[in-house]
């Protein structure tokens, strides 16, 4: 009976001894992280219409995890030179080369502000690029009207809304209903006069290195502007299969799209 007790409390402290080797192993295959990242470690990401620093949510904390320093602005959408200004206050907080990240109308905006010595480049994410003297508005004249056209909502101080059945078929068609419901909430009204048709005076991707996603599935920006767009850029290109929304439906895609911008950089 001493051996059979013997035995089963030694066979007691051994599975306890497993359990404490399992918990060690479990600790010890936690994932390694880099030692950081190369190139420019700073990353400022700037919201489109309808939209605000939320949008990127998803890309900050994958950029994050892989050592950059992130933030993300967050534009009234009052008027062009409103938006430009938060931007350039943004860059002026940084320390160091900072790539400059636009979507949508913030294409317009990085075009604008990104003329700051602190940037290195500029990555479109299914964004406008204009030219001198062009606009959201003008850019989009020179395609086929897109059905976001149809949702659009003005107010009587001429800002424009989107319906939220609108959010729901042409804006974030390929997300959940939930985040769907969540965005047509939170969304941010542009100005139709004073940021939507403002004409940019200064082009910064012009003497910049550029990066530009193609959102293939976009029902708001045509996808054959934002290939017309990067093209005139010469900027290195991705297409995704994605509605406008591309850094909520396809954050590892346009997070990696970002840092391989980033790392190419000094």
């Amino acid at each position: 009976m001493f051996a059979s007790s013997l035995l089963k409390n030694c066979g007691f402290v051994l599975a306890s001894f497993a359990v404490a080797l399992a918990g060690c192993s479990s600790q010890g295959a936690a994932p390694v992280h880099a030692a950081g990242p190369t190139g420019v470690t700073n990353v400022l990401l700037v919201h489109g219409a309808w939209a605000d620093g939320s949008s990127w949510n998803e890309v900050i904390t994958n950029l994050t995890a892989d050592g950059y320093n992130v933030t993300a602005v967050q534009l009234p959408l009052t008027s062009l030179a409103d938006d430009a200004a938060v931007v350039q206050r943004a860059l002026a907080r940084e320390t160091g080369r900072v790539v400059l990240v636009g979507h949508s109308y913030g294409g317009v905006v990085i075009t604008q502000a990104g003329i700051d010595p602190k940037v290195a480049g500029l990555v479109f994410v299914g964004a406008y690029g204009p030219d001198t003297g062009e606009s959201a508005l003008s850019l989009n004249g020179t395609v086929a009207a897109t059905p976001i056209v149809g949702d659009l909502v003005p107010d009587a101080s001429g800002f424009l809304s989107l319906s939220t059945a609108g959010v729901a078929a042409d804006f974030a068609q390929d997300l959940p209903v939930a985040q769907q419901v969540q965005l047509a909430a939170t969304q941010g009204p542009i100005s139709a006069a004073n940021a939507f048709s403002a004409p940019v005076t200064q082009v910064a991707w012009k003497n910049l290195p550029d990066w530009y996603i193609i959102d293939s599935n976009d029902r708001a920006i045509s996808p054959t502007l934002e290939a017309n767009m990067a093209a005139r850029m010469k900027a290195t290109t991705l297409t995704l299969a994605s509605g406008h929304l591309a850094m909520l439906s396809h954050p590892t895609d346009v997070s990696g799209f970002i840092e391989k911008a980033a790392s190419s950089l000094k």
